[in-house]
């Protein structure tokens, strides 16, 4: 089965930076959406940022734009997450996300077929 593993998250201060990656392993084919979706306590799962198949088409999340930046290597089947200057509000567990479709970006949770554990930002102020 599909396989989505996230890593990079950890505890930063305010203005700090992290990269976050997630492998996924088993999947048919690298031509798929993927995404990074977060989830902070007592709040629903929100999309943050997403990438077609092969990079060209990227969507963000208003609040992140100009910090953040999502790319992939489908070589390795990665994708990864570069934060910078984070913020307070940014704490969550991160989440990626596969979307079987190769280049609408959905920022609906409901539209993702396969996701990771997660992996827990802390940005401290």
């Amino acid at each position: 089965q599909v396989q989505l593993v996230e890593s990079g998250g950890g505890l930063v201060q305010v203005g700090g930076s992290l990269r976050l990656s997630c492998a996924a392993s088993r999947l048919p084919t690298s031509n798929y959406v993927m995404g990074w979706f977060r989830q902070a306590p007592g709040t629903e799962c929100e999309f943050v940022a997403g990438i077609n198949w092969n990079g060209s088409n990227r969507n963000y999340k208003d609040s992140v734009k100009g910090r953040f930046t999502i790319s992939r290597d489908n070589a390795k089947n990665t994708v990864y997450l570069q934060m910078n200057s984070l913020k307070p509000e940014d704490t969550a567990v991160y989440y990626c996300a596969v979307h079987r479709n190769m280049m609408r970006i959905p920022t609906m949770n409901s539209e993702y077929n396969y996701w990771g554990q997660g992996t827990q930002v802390t940005v401290s102020s």
